[in-house]
Formats: C-alpha cells, sequence, structure tokens
C-alpha cells in the first residue's frame, strides 16, 4: 500500500477489512451517452485513487447496451476528460459490448434453470403489471412458458424476426417483492438499431441492469463503487450473479455529489445543448469536465475538491463557493500577474511629457519567486476601471475621485485634477497629475494613499474580449419548481457577459489556449479556444474576493 492509511472513510475502511492477501480491482464505468460532468469526477477520483493508494488496478469500462444514445463522441470525451483529470487505465479500457457474447450466454442458461422468460408484454403493459411501492406487481399471462418455448423465442428475437418492442427478456423472480427491481425485470429488448461498436451484429440489447453486474463479475472485479441509488439495485445484481454461479464484486455505494446553482444529470444538460440554452458541452457554465476545463478549473483543484469532500453515506449539496475556493487556492500558486482592464476608462496625465516612455519592473508571481519579473510600458495616456473612479465619492470609497490621490500598481501617485464628459454627463475621460518621485515605491514626504489600481498604457496595450460567466442558474436547487413548471425557468439570464473592447498589458500578445493568468484584482482568466492570431478571448474562471462590492452590496441591501 501506498499512504491508504492516511485516509480514513467507510469506504476504505471496509477495503482494508475485505482484502487481506488480495489486491483491489475497481472499475469506473460510465455509459457513453453524454459528457463527464463534476460529479463524476467524484466517481472518477474514488475509482481510480482508491486502486492507487492500495496497489491495486482500476478498469475503464464503457457501458454502452443503449444504441439509441450512445456515440464514439462520448466515448473519445470521457477519456480525454480522465487523463486531464490526472489518471490512467493502461491497457484496461473494456466495454460490456465486449460482452454481448457471454452475456447471451448466460441469458439462455437462466432460461435453462427457469430464471428467464420471454414476455409479449409491451413495455406499458410491463410497467402496469409491475405495481407500486404499496401494491404487489401481477405476473405476466407470458410467464409460465416452456422452457423450449422460451429458448425459441429468445433465438427468433436474436435471428430479428420480430419488431422493436414486440418481445422482451425477462427474470423471473418475484413480482411481490417489496424491491420493485425484483419484479421480473427485463434483461433483453429488440431494437433494430446499429451500435457504435458491433454495427449490425445484434437487434437485440441487455438492459443496463442485466449487462452491469455481469461485466463486473466477468473483468474479477472486487469492490464495485457506486453511487446510492444503485442500492435497491444490489440486490437484483447479487440475484444474477448467484444463479449463474460466477465471481461475486462487492458492491458499496456512497452518496452522490450534488452542487448548489447547478443540475447533475446528463438527461437534462443534453437537453440544454440540443436546445441551444448553451453553447454545447464545453460552454464554460456547464458543470462538465470539459466545461471546466476550458473555464481555465485546474485538475489538481478539482482532484482536491473531491478529496475534501469525502464520501459519506447521507445525501448532501455542496456550496459551489467551496469548490470556487479550491479553484482560488491552486490558481493563486501558478497563475502569472498582469494587468487588464475590462471596462477601460482613460486617463490623461497633464504634467507627464508628451513623449516620454518607460519600462517598469512588475512581479509576475508573488506566490513563486523563481517566477521572475516582466517589463511593462507606462505611458502619458492610460486606461483604468471605470469603476474605479466615482465623482461624488462615499467616505469609504478608497479610490480615485475628484482631488484624490491613488497609487498606479508598480507605477506613481496620480491625483484627479479634471473630469471630462460629453452633452450627456457621460464621463470621457479624467485628467491628473503624477508624483514623480514616488515610482514604484511611497512617498518622501511619508504621505499615504488607501488604494493601488491597475492600469494598462493606452499607447501599448492589447484589445481582447473577455467573456465573464456566473452561475447558470438563479437558485440554489433548480431542479425544485411548482408543479406545471420546468427546471429551465431557473436558467439565470446574466450567466454570460461578453466585453468586447478589454485592454489588455502586451506581455498578453502570444499566449495560448488554456493559459490562465490572474489579472490583477479582477480575478483569474483562462484563454479561450476561439482565440486566433487576430483576436485574444479570455474566460473568466473565477473572482476574486472585493471588500468594495461587499460593502455596496451591504448598503444596498440595508436600503
Amino acid at each position: 500500500m501506498s499512504d491508504s492509511n492516511e485516509k480514513s472513510d467507510f469506504i476504505r475502511d471496509i477495503i482494508r477489512m475485505d482484502l487481506e492477501n488480495r489486491k483491489i480491482h475497481t472499475r469506473f464505468p460510465p455509459e457513453p451517452n453524454g459528457y463527464l460532468h463534476i460529479g463524476h469526477a467524484k466517481s472518477i477520483c474514488l475509482n481510480f485513487g482508491l486502486a492507487e493508494e492500495f496497489d491495486g488496478s482500476c478498469n475503464l469500462r464503457f457501458d454502452d447496451t443503449n444504441p439509441t444514445k450512445e456515440e464514439s463522441e462520448y466515448v473519445e470525451s470521457i477519456k480525454t476528460d480522465i487523463r486531464w483529470l490526472g489518471f490512467d487505465w493502461g491497457q484496461r479500457q473494456y466495454y460490456a459490448s465486449d460482452y454481448f457474447e457471454q452475456l447471451h450466454e448466460f441469458a439462455i442458461a437462466l432460461i435453462k434453470k427457469d430464471k428467464a422468460y420471454v414476455c409479449d408484454l409491451s413495455a406499458e403493459e410491463i410497467r402496469q403489471y409491475r405495481g407500486t411501492l404499496t401494491t404487489p406487481g401481477k405476473e405476466s399471462p407470458y410467464r409460465n412458458r416452456s422452457q423450449e418455448d422460451n429458448l425459441q423465442l429468445f433465438k427468433e428475437m436474436q435471428e430479428g424476426k420480430y419488431p422493436d418492442g414486440l418481445k422482451a427478456l425477462r427474470a423471473k423472480i418475484d413480482m411481490s417483492s417489496p424491491n420493485l427491481n425484483m419484479r421480473d425485470p427485463v434483461m433483453y429488448r429488440i431494437l433494430h438499431k446499429s451500435h457504435h461498436r458491433t454495427g449490425s451484429n445484434w437487434c437485440i440489447y441487455p438492459t443496463y441492469d442485466w449487462a452491469h453486474g455481469q461485466s463486473d463479475s466477468i473483468e474479477k472485479i472486487t469492490h464495485s463503487i457506486c453511487t446510492l441509488e444503485f442500492e435497491d439495485h444490489r440486490p437484483l445484481y447479487d440475484w444474477f450473479i448467484k444463479q449463474l454461479g460466477i465471481h461475486h464484486p462487492r458492491q458499496i455505494e456512497f452518496a452522490r455529489l450534488n452542487l448548489t446553482y447547478t443540475v447533475m444529470s446528463k438527461r437534462l444538460l443534453l437537453e440544454l445543448v440540443e436546445k441551444k440554452y448553451v453553447n454545447g458541452w464545453d460552454d464554460p457554465r456547464m458543470p462538465t469536465i470539459s466545461g471546466m476545463r476550458r473555464r481555465g478549473y485546474p485538475p489538481e483543484a478539482i482532484r482536491n475538491f473531491c478529496l475534501q469532500i469525502g464520501v459519506s453515506k447521507a445525501e448532501s449539496t455542496v456550496e459551489i463557493a467551496f469548490l470556487e475556493h479550491f479553484i482560488r487556492e491552486d490558481l493563486n500558486k501558478k497563475a502569472a500577474r498582469v494587468m487588464a482592464v475590462l471596462d477601460p476608462l482613460k486617463v490623461v496625465i497633464d504634467n507627464y511629457p508628451d513623449d516620454q516612455e518607460e519600462e517598469l519592473t512588475a512581479i509576475n508571481n508573488p506566490e513563486d519567486i523563481c517566477a521572475g519579473t516582466r517589463n511593462i510600458p507606462f505611458s502619458k495616456i492610460l486606461y483604468i476601471e471605470r469603476e474605479d473612479f466615482m465623482e461624488d465619492a462615499p467616505s469609504k470609497f478608497y479610490r480615485l475621485a475628484p482631488g484624490r490621490e491613488v497609487r498606479l500598481r508598480y507605477a506613481y501617485f496620480i491625483k484627479c485634477v479634471d473630469v471630462v464628459k460629453d452633452r450627456d454627463g457621460n464621463i470621457l475621460e479624467l485628467h491628473c497629475t503624477y508624483d514623480s518621485a514616488t515610482r514604484g515605491g511611497d512617498a518622501p514626504d511619508g504621505r499615504k494613499v488607501k488604494a493601488t489600481l491597475h492600469w494598462v498604457s493606452a499607447k501599448h496595450c492589447l484589445t481582447a474580449e473577455v467573456r465573464l460567466f456566473d452561475n447558470l442558474f438563479i437558485k440554489e436547487n433548480p431542479l425544485k419548481v411548482e408543479e406545471g413548471h420546468d427546471f429551465k425557468e431557473n436558467l439565470s439570464p446574466h450567466s454570460l457577459k461578453i466585453v468586447k473592447d478589454c485592454k489588455l498589458e502586451p506581455s498578453l500578445g502570444k499566449v495560448k489556449p488554456s493559459n490562465i493568468f490572474q489579472f490583477e484584482r479582477l480575478g483569474y482568466f483562462c484563454v479561450d479556444p476561439d482565440t486566433t492570431n487576430e483576436k485574444i478571448v479570455f474566460n473568466r474562471t473565477v473572482t476574486l474576493k472585493d471588500e468594495w462590492a461587499k460593502i455596496r452590496t451591504a448598503t444596498f441591501t440595508i436600503l
């Protein structure tokens, strides 16, 4: 074992008791019917992480049993996401479709044991016969077909003699069981649909519940780590394995990850994509791993987040701010600092020589001394953030205002002496004076300023598009809606703001997609893949804390 003794939770405790002289063998078994999201990241980190901790193995298996929803695109995206998170499955990549022949033989074995039968009820009739949590189910009129008839009908199903939905193979268990999963579940259904791997070789396909447990058994998985919704399915998986007399993995369930302001359902996320509420699976507002990667979330931060929230049996919802904490913590250590102005306001320094330019020294990352320094140009005309100036400023506003003095980062003290407006009263530019004795330091006479502003030189700056992202939903629980309403009604109209005329310091002229920076005083930003030689596009990954924003919000709340 590696450092497994340093971690303790109910899953690891069970594994320690189970292993003895065996090695752990886990698996991550996604269905290739959508892109992975942050909830899957928790399962990936757990399954691959347990294999690493206990010196075992973890398979990647695609449970591809439904050709109507599965695509090779999803397979490739899943592999990309897992590798990006920092895990590898080596040569242990499998598919449930690898076992279609074996599963078919298992089904025939159950028919011969009188534990499975071909049923002619429609899908709707099967649901009606199933009963409810308070009323027992009703046996199918086809339940007592002879073994010979069942074998022949199942053979004809496999040969394609029947249309979709006309017949199904069902397990013969107990229609009065308090567990609805045990009420003669469907094992095979007829689907004349080409499969992304097996093509048209099959027209009957195993259901997820029939294929999942047997696939674990075939792969000799020791511990099947599942989310809690599979707890009621465990008796069915156990029943199948017992009837077949094959290797029995131990299934352990844990609570899935829920995040505030987020939906964690591939079906609902697919709806958002297909109906174009978002710009694809990798939209940075999406909780998909590909969306988070595009937004600039570091894989190390996601892994640390998953480790810290841990595993339990209790359902809970994690604040999205907790995830953002790990993003900031990681990026603070390694993101280079630069200056950018998102909403530029022109500043003219009246007493600065017209033709003078300077190169000032800036620190790349105060958290990493090895990151070194860079030069940034300074000139007579600058841009600052529009919100860093207020004409009628309250006492607690410490930024630039008429007659007030502030420090420009790495540069000089400046004082506002005039405000130029248009006919409608909109501020066009500020005129300031600077103190040449304060370059990169304090005033020789000892006077102090209460604010340091970021800026860029108008003559040297670059122009960029910046995309500002916020929560995709306005409610902590987007799925909590009144009867007759839809979760999409909780989509936020303010989840994306595109700012076209942002100004960047010139050091950002050769950035590449996925490069991440801290825009000083503004937040962390990632270069988007839409960036070209002619156009720079940044995504805001996460904001920085803003004390003035807190004060302003509190004031508005009181009012």
